[in-house]
């Protein structure tokens, strides 16, 4: 079982910059797809962005593309989501998830089977 801790979140004013970070328990971190995901008060969860195992295809929702970015070290065994034109509707807690079964990319929650237990990025002057 992946365990996956995220850190990195906190409070930044409009137009700042975040960088998150996502530790995983598991060695074989590169047999794993992974994704960022956000939960906003009062919304339902939402993708953010999604790497496959290589590293070489990533994908983003439009609220963020452009701005943010996703990348892994598979021999740090991390993900990272860079996070650049931060917006107060950016403020949510971020999650890091984690599936060793999908094809190439995942953008649906359900199908990630391993959770962090979230950060807090709060966006606000």
């Amino acid at each position: 079982q992946v365990q996956l801790v995220e850190s990195g979140g906190g409070l930044v004013r409009p137009g700042g910059s975040l960088r998150l970070s996502c530790a995983a328990s598991e060695r074989t971190i590169s047999s794993y797809i992974l994704g960022w995901f956000r939960q906003a008060p009062g919304k339902e969860r939402e993708f953010v962005a999604t790497i496959s195992r290589s590293g070489g295809t990533t994908a983003y929702a439009g609220s963020v593309k452009g701005r943010f970015t996703i990348s892994r070290d598979n021999a740090k065994n991390t993900v990272y989501l860079q996070m650049n034109s931060l917006k107060p509707e950016d403020t949510a807690v971020y999650y890091c998830a984690a599936d060793a079964g999908g094809l190439i990319i995942i953008t649906q929650q359900r199908q990630y089977d391993y959770w962090g237990q979230g950060t807090q990025v709060t966006v606000s002057s």
